[in-house]
């Protein structure tokens, strides 16, 4: 598969000649600099530089990888972007997902004038895989996205029809994990060496709580990287991102708290929950969130609303379900004190 990479890239970004920065062309600390046309003056006056090798080597002895097959990027759609630009030619190249999943796969799509394939999850929200064999011979299928845990509906989907479609399909695979660090599934990550097709994307939006300085990162084949690399612009992580990402990948403990806290919020949301009138059904989660079945999700999200508590409704992708994110304790007893009262109305 490795060879066939190239293949798979657009002919004008295999030619394309990236744009060569000033930190492209001088990379070292020391010295008088005036080959940017920066300010003299000032505490950001400095460009970043363009390739974070420093956050890189700080996520690379996290994750157990090479700095060599991290992309970093501004924020997770970012990554899921430049698989569109360098993999599809518009209007004539296909990319597939499983829906109900992340919007942005088809936003993307649509930007870039991709068709995007939407395949049902099944009832247990699993791939068919019965469903997917006639698209793997389609020579303009370039991108799967896989979210997993997914979006909206909370679940890991199954190791093996994720491993079945890496062994199956010839074109890209982006295996979406936003939401990987609150349950035990080891990541994909270990897998990219047998799988130079695969990308596996993470973010610090969820459990790092870093959502305010849009990060993403994308961990793939270094062949892979280097055409993200000739694609992004070239400063597309500023200076007080990288410092405040490498800040917090700093200090793990904090991190595990934080994990910790919001499962047992999750523990204790789910419990009392489960014992009110009008919730007809909480799906399994092994995310930062519940779907949560309801008997009028419309109604419900209004009421809601007027007391100033915003959950998520996906009543036009998931009949009735709201998506409830796992807050504080105190948000966490304001909402179910609102459903409690709602349910004696």
């Amino acid at each position: 598969m490795k060879s066939k990479i190239k293949e798979l890239v657009r002919k004008n970004i295999q030619a394309l000649a990236p744009y060569s920065s000033a930190r492209d062309e001088y990379s070292g600390k020391e010295g008088i600099c005036l080959d940017a046309n920066e300010n003299p003056f000032g505490i950001y006056n400095r460009y970043p530089d363009p390739y974070q090798p420093a956050l890189k080597a700080k996520l690379a002895q996290l994750k157990n990888t090479s700095p060599t097959q991290i992309f970093i990027g501004n924020g997770s759609d970012e990554a899921i972007d430049l698989a569109f630009r360098i993999f599809c030619e518009p209007g004539q190249d296909k990319a597939l997902t499983f829906v109900p999943t992340y919007g942005m796969y088809e936003v993307s799509a649509n930007i870039n004038d991709v068709e995007l394939i939407k395949l049902p999850l099944n009832e247990e929200f699993q791939i068919d895989r019965n469903s997917l064999q006639s698209y793997f011979s389609d020579e303009n299928l370039k991108l799967i996205f896989i979210c997993s845990p997914n979006n909206p509906t909370g679940n890991l989907l199954r190791t093996e029809d994720i491993e079945f479609i890496l062994d199956n399909f010839n074109g890209m695979v982006i295996i979406d994990e936003a939401y990987i660090d609150f349950c035990d599934q080891a990541s994909f990550i270990e897998k990219i060496e047998r799988y130079p097709n695969l990308i596996v994307i993470q973010t610090l939006s969820k459990a790092w709580g870093l959502a305010g300085i849009r990060l993403g990162i994308g961990y793939m084949d270094e062949e892979v990287l280097s055409y993200y690399n000739r694609v992004k612009a070239p400063y597309n992580i500023s200076t007080v991102n990288q410092q405040t990402a490498l800040d917090a990948l700093s200090n793990e403990a904090d991190y595990q708290q934080k994990i910790k806290d919001i499962l047992d919020e999750k523990e204790q949301l789910i419990l009392n929950l489960s014992g009110l009138k009008g919730i007809r059904k909480i799906y399994p989660s092994d995310a930062n969130f519940l779907l949560v079945e309801v008997d009028q999700a419309d109604e419900l999200y209004e009421k809601l609303i007027n007391r100033k508590i915003i959950v998520r409704n996906r009543n036009s992708v998931i009949k009735n379900c709201v998506r409830i994110s796992v807050g504080t304790p105190e948000e966490n007893e304001q909402l179910l004190n609102a459903l409690k009262e709602f349910s004696n109305d």
